[in-house]
């Protein structure tokens, strides 16, 4: 039936497009049809039909980690909108800006009794930086811009429920208000402050540069900053690989992943420099330590106290400090991290037990290492899968996506088709274990159904071994933690994938050089031990 009025739908899916959304994830259904019918008659637009709606907002939070840009859900009233919680609330915590649209029951029947029908406006408040509904017509566009401008300055998740009568109201677009948004985010502390961190950083004797995720592309200029300064690069876990691990002034990761030596040196500095850090309990910066601190987040600014905090971005900043500070002499500083990095190398190598079945994880952290391309983007998920990803995967140039502060189970499938559809030339990796890729797998079809070819290599210890290690530690019994599993390769070769399975340490290598030659979506099913040590 083609469509002679343009509609409330047909006006709100245009605006996306003029604000550069191309990408909705979601499921279609009753209460979101008029939606959905503008998304299909609109060629800009492209519509992933994830079969759980969990998987499509943890999959537009990882397309935004991935690209900067703005994703979208677009589900049903009730049961669908509830469904997003969890992808919605890993996008609050890591600051991804991402748009739910959700459908509404009409109108004139929502109260008690309605089918499908939640309090959606209260549903999530908690989740969102704006969360409106729209009732009258002519306010859609206002309402849309509205949110769109709080997704991308609050830097979270801005939802908009839109109720069935209204979606396939006609509206005349001319009639409409709305809003615009800034394009450029560019802040700069005043030079006093910058002056105030330039005199703390030259009297220092022995600085560490804590690098973050907020500064993940400024990786040139960090380099020069440690050069001039001769000061060793921490990183946090998500900043791993913000330069290659074999780099000169890289000493490791700062963390429950990371090496003791790196704790040793910025435990022993005199001055921390941390470059948009969000001080995550995992990373455990020290808090008596003298500290500068960049940050974009003003919030985040003063989490544990600081000498001097510079209020703006990386990569304003940063050169600023470059130019300004004096270039520092200690000759025995790259020595000093050279040893500490080969003394964990070889501990790692030691780890990497060729010969071990199962499988070891270091062991196969390391292939992967060795064999993925450097164009290769990861997708890991939560457990000890990505506990193994950070402490032995040795990154040269490739991108990692993860569930940071959230930390949830099932990120890494969705990861990965975010990481497919946002880079189709690239080689997409998921690195998961069995439970969570159990909590995702439906989706796995969806790679099949969008021709999206990547890996998806599954830690199979019939555990879930993370908590395993918890009770342990925690000197409980082991309970409840056993997974009984189907076969995965079977699995996949069903959903009309390809399924290979790997027992044999020896197999690793060849099989993963095979399927990074495919160009096919495969499920790579590798038995391996729950036992860290």
């Amino acid at each position: 039936m083609e469509k002679s009025q343009t509609t409330v739908s047909d006006v709100l899916i245009n605006e996306l497009t003029k604000w550069g959304i191309t990408l909705v994830f979601g499921i279609p259904g009753t209460s979101s049809l008029g939606l959905v019918e503008a998304l299909r008659t609109n060629k800009k637009m492209r519509y992933i039909v994830v079969r759980h709606e969990e998987n499509a907002a943890m999959a537009a939070s990882a397309y935004h980690k991935l690209t900067g840009k703005i994703a979208v859900c677009l589900t049903i009233a009730g049961p669908g909108a509830s469904n997003l919680a969890t992808g919605l609330y890993d996008a609050k915590e890591d600051r991804a800006s991402v748009l739910s649209i959700n459908g509404q029951v009409a109108g004139q029947y929502i109260g008690d009794g309605s089918f499908q029908e939640i309090d959606q406006d209260a549903f999530f408040r908690p989740i969102t930086v704006y969360n409106n509904t729209i009732y009258d017509k002519t306010q859609s566009l206002k309402i849309l811009t509205q949110a769109l401008r709080h997704a991308i300055v609050q830097r979270g998740v801005a939802q908009i429920s839109v109720p069935n009568d209204v979606q396939k109201a006609f509206l005349e677009v001319e009639s409409c208000e709305r809003e615009t948004c800034l394009t450029n985010f560019n802040i700069l502390p005043n030079e006093t402050e910058i002056q105030k961190a330039v005199t703390l950083i030259n009297e220092s004797k022995k600085p560490v540069i804590l690098a973050g995720w907020g500064a993940f592309d400024e990786s040139e200029m960090l380099l020069r900053f440690a050069e001039k300064i001769k000061a060793p690069i921490v990183t946090t876990f998500r900043a791993k690989g913000i330069v290659p691990d074999d780099n000169k002034w890289l000493l490791g990761i700062l963390g429950n992943v990371g090496s003791p030596n790196t704790r040793k040196m910025v435990v022993e500095s005199d001055l921390l420099i941390t470059l948009g850090v969000g001080f995550s309990k995992q990373t455990h910066v020290p808090t008596h330590k003298a500290l500068v601190q960049v940050e974009i987040d003003p919030l985040k600014i003063g989490k544990i106290p600081f000498a001097v905090a510079l209020w703006g971005n990386c990569s304003l900043v940063l050169p600023k400090l470059v130019e300004a500070v004096q270039i520092k002499k200690n000759d025995s500083i790259l020595n000093e991290i050279g040893e500490m990095k080969n003394k964990w190398f070889e501990q790692l190598q030691k780890e990497a037990d060729p010969t071990a079945t199962p499988l070891r994880p270091p062991y196969i952290m390391k292939i992967l290492s060795d064999v993925l391309p450097d164009d290769a983007i990861i997708s890991i998920d939560i457990g000890e899968n990505g506990w193994w990803f950070g402490r032995n995967f040795k990154i040269n140039h490739q991108r990692f996506v993860m569930s940071g502060y959230l930390g949830t189970m099932g990120f890494g499938l969705p990861g990965a088709l975010a990481a497919k559809l946002a880079f189709p030339n690239n080689t997409v990796v998921c690195i998961t274990g069995d439970g969570g890729f159990s909590m995702a797998m439906a989706d796995f079809v969806t790679a099949v159904k969008y021709d999206l070819p990547m890996i998806v290599v599954v830690l199979n210890n019939k555990q879930l071994a993370m908590i395993q290690v918890e009770q342990k530690i925690e000197g409980y019994s082991n309970y409840g933690t056993d997974l009984l599993n189907p076969d995965f390769a079977k699995y996949a070769d069903a959903c009309g994938g390809v399924g290979l399975r790997i027992s044999k340490p020896e197999d690793f290598p060849k099989v993963l050089t095979q399927a990074l030659q495919m160009n096919k979506l495969v499920l790579i099913d590798v038995a391996t031990d729950s036992k860290r040590f």
